[in-house]
């Protein structure tokens, strides 16, 4: 499962960044991809691994809390310290009125799938008030209900948001990957949680993040049955995929301006070097989606076994065929070839992330399929060398099914 991001012509990358799942993990040094938080034990068995309301310190990448006398002190993606406070309690000195947030959490501006998805871990799908992607761009049932409900409303895509809405709304508080509306949002009198950090979301804080999240609402006990669940699909990653042979793998995409990969430091490819496969852009480090030039992307690209690409099936590209249709310069590398296999995420692939075990154990059954016999795809489609054979392919067929409508999470 990710923030989620700043590149070029950001919003234009909405959909790319959603599909990356987008949040935050630093090293001390970000100069060099050695440097980056390691694929180590430690993934698995964090240094938290009970509890968490007991805890005096949770520390994930950029994120932290800290238990005060009185409050929990926090520290979200962007550096800025807040205060959680039971409701009815006094507000500790030294905050300003919108850094601190009463807790339990009860309503909720939300802009990244993937903390609705955690919200929808903890329990919280009903605290989602407003939402920035509209109806008819959500596949999980329960978001959907909440829109036809009169639950959720639709505040507006990032760039153009309704304030007016977000206030009529009622929100304790709005989690969003933009530092940039907290200035608004500080004189609407709302609280602004940035869940994002300039760099990709480690593995890590990609599985502990809910840890993270669940004192505002006051569910520890099922972040924490979330955390081990989690744990137990990387224990069994690890196991299933131990001294098998290595694929090589990719994730990324070209487009009409720039070409972008997920970097080493992504929890995506920490995923593949924990499931015994090399990642071919180990040695970048930056932000989720980040940018390398064409002949880096092409050069790793003559050596790939898999591609992973952002497109998500639908339209004209349920193929590699198609895929080469929207971007001729893919054919220089060679899972676009019969040499090699590309995937492509279902749509509802970037809602899902309150399944995040599923997610990596089908990512690792795609990395070694002999290790997982049997095994169905449920959140990435396989593409077929040509049009005609996706057409036939009754499989595709009903998996491009489940991304036109919704989708029971």
């Amino acid at each position: 499962m990710i923030v989620i991001f700043r590149i070029f012509s950001f919003f234009s990358l909405m959909p790319i960044l959603a599909l990356a799942m987008l949040s935050g993990c630093s090293s001390e040094d970000q100069s060099a991809a050695a440097d980056r938080i390691p694929i180590t034990d430690d993934t698995v068995n964090p240094e938290i691994t009970g509890n968490t309301a007991g805890a005096r310190f949770l520390n994930l990448g950029e994120y932290s809390i800290i238990r005060r006398d009185g409050y929990l002190e926090v520290h979200d993606g962007a550096g800025r310290t807040l205060a959680l406070v039971p409701r009815g309690q006094p507000h500790p000195e030294g905050f300003e009125p919108t850094m601190v947030i009463e807790t339990p959490v009860e309503r909720v501006a939300v802009y990244s799938t993937f903390d609705v998805a955690m919200l929808k871990v903890l329990g919280q799908e009903d605290t989602i008030v407003a939402l920035t992607s509209p109806e008819d761009k959500w596949y999980v049932d329960y978001v959907k209900q909440g829109f036809e409900e009169g639950r959720i409303v639709y505040i507006g895509e990032p760039g153009s948001i309704d304030y007016e809405l977000i206030k009529a709304s009622h929100p304790d508080m709005v989690m969003t990957w933009d530092p940039s509306i907290i200035p608004m949002m500080d004189d609407l009198e709302i609280p602004v949680l940035v869940t994002s950090t300039p760099v990709a979301t480690c593995l890590s804080t990609q599985i502990r993040f809910v840890e993270f999240l669940a004192p505002f609402f006051g569910e520890e006990e099922k972040a924490h049955a979330f955390y081990q669940k989690v744990k137990t699909a990387l224990e069994e990653i690890r196991a299933k995929t131990d001294g098998l042979p290595k694929p090589k793998a990719m994730w990324g995409d070209i487009y009409e301006k720039r070409v972008l990969v997920e970097p080493g430091n992504a929890w995506v490819a920490e995923l593949i070097g924990l499931a015994q496969s090399d990642y071919l852009f180990d040695d970048v480090y930056g932000t989720s989606c980040i940018e390398v030039s064409i002949e880096r992307f092409l050069y790793s690209g003559s050596d790939a076994d898999l591609y992973f690409t952002y497109r998500s099936v639908g339209g004209t590209m349920y193929s590699k065929e198609g895929l080469l249709r929207i971007n001729p310069l893919l054919a220089g590398i060679k899972p676009l070839t019969p040499l090699g296999k590309a995937y492509a995420p279902l749509p509802h692939y970037s809602q899902s992330a309150d399944h995040l075990d599923e997610l990596l154990i089908e990512i690792s059954a795609i990395l070694h399929p002999d290790a997982y016999p049997g095994y169905e795809l449920k959140y990435f489609v396989e593409l077929p060398d040509t049009d005609a054979e996706a057409a036939a392919s009754t499989a595709l067929k009903e998996k491009q099914s489940d991304g036109s409508g919704s989708y029971t999470s």
